[in-house]
């Protein structure tokens, strides 16, 4: 039997928060073409989740120094700080909230799919210990590690969550790799599986975890899925964004 959702209820004010805070991002994200820092902030908060000792995951310690030392973190600091202004505006949401509605709409801002938000989420205190997120030098093996058995997701999720790639740049100073996955870094759409299949291109990056979606049998034939039906690929990520960004979140 697959577990029901029991959403925390918020009050008609904390709603009504959501809702105005979500306008102000929209413009914000828009104006600064931020979307793939927010993206990104969004998904290493809420990675960190380890199901077995129910720790970690999308409640708000990534404002915690601890939390952005983290090695895989670099240059989010950018991310909280120019968010804080907007937060500062809606005291009553917390930053747990605030930081999976930031992700959410950056997705949708940049023309992805609407996915939906549940709010709820409280802060903690206590930032993950470092080491959870995966690692883009390694292959599948490492993958089903981190996605499966650390944050219970599936084979399907892995790829679907891969192809927000299609969104942003790699730096050199923050990641060790350099350049984007797309010819437009800015618009969210299937061409991230467009361009795994397509080769490697000068110009545009491929990693060791992209190249693992390709080589293994499991992943492969989504990949071809998503390069072909860009449809498909937008309601599974918005499935498996929706997962990502609940993880610890409202299980009964």
């Amino acid at each position: 039997m697959s577990k029901c959702k029991c959403y925390p209820e918020v009050c008609e004010e904390y709603q009504k928060a959501v809702e105005k805070c979500k306008r102000k991002l929209r413009g914000f994200i828009a104006e600064k073409n931020c979307a793939p820092l927010m993206v990104r902030t969004a998904w290493h908060s809420a990675g960190t989740f380890d199901v077995c000792t129910k720790t970690g995951g999308p409640f708000g310690t990534m404002k915690y120094p601890e939390e952005l030392a983290h090695g895989a973190n670099a240059g989010l600091d950018i991310a909280v700080r120019l968010l804080e202004p907007i937060k500062e505006q809606f005291l009553i949401l917390t930053y747990a909230d605030f930081y999976q509605l930031a992700g959410i709409v950056a997705v949708e801002v940049t023309g992805g799919p609407e996915i939906p938000f549940h709010p709820g989420r409280q802060d903690k205190t206590e930032p993950p210990v470092e080491g959870r997120l995966p690692d883009a030098t390694k292959g599948p093996d490492h993958l089903r590690q981190v996605f499966i058995k650390q944050m219970g997701l599936t084979d399907k999720d892995i790829v679907a969550l891969s192809g927000a790639h299609t969104l942003g740049r790699c730096h050199k100073e923050r990641s060790g790799f350099e350049g984007a996955w797309t010819s437009n870094p800015l618009i969210f759409d299937n061409s991230y599986f467009k361009e795994l299949l397509s080769g490697e291109k000068e110009g545009l990056l491929q990693l060791p975890s992209d190249k693992a979606l390709i080589e293994d049998p499991a992943f492969h034939p989504y990949v071809e899925k998503y390069a072909a039906d860009e449809d498909a690929f937008f309601a599974d990520y918005a499935e498996a964004h929706l997962k990502l960004s609940e993880l610890g979140f409202a299980d009964c």
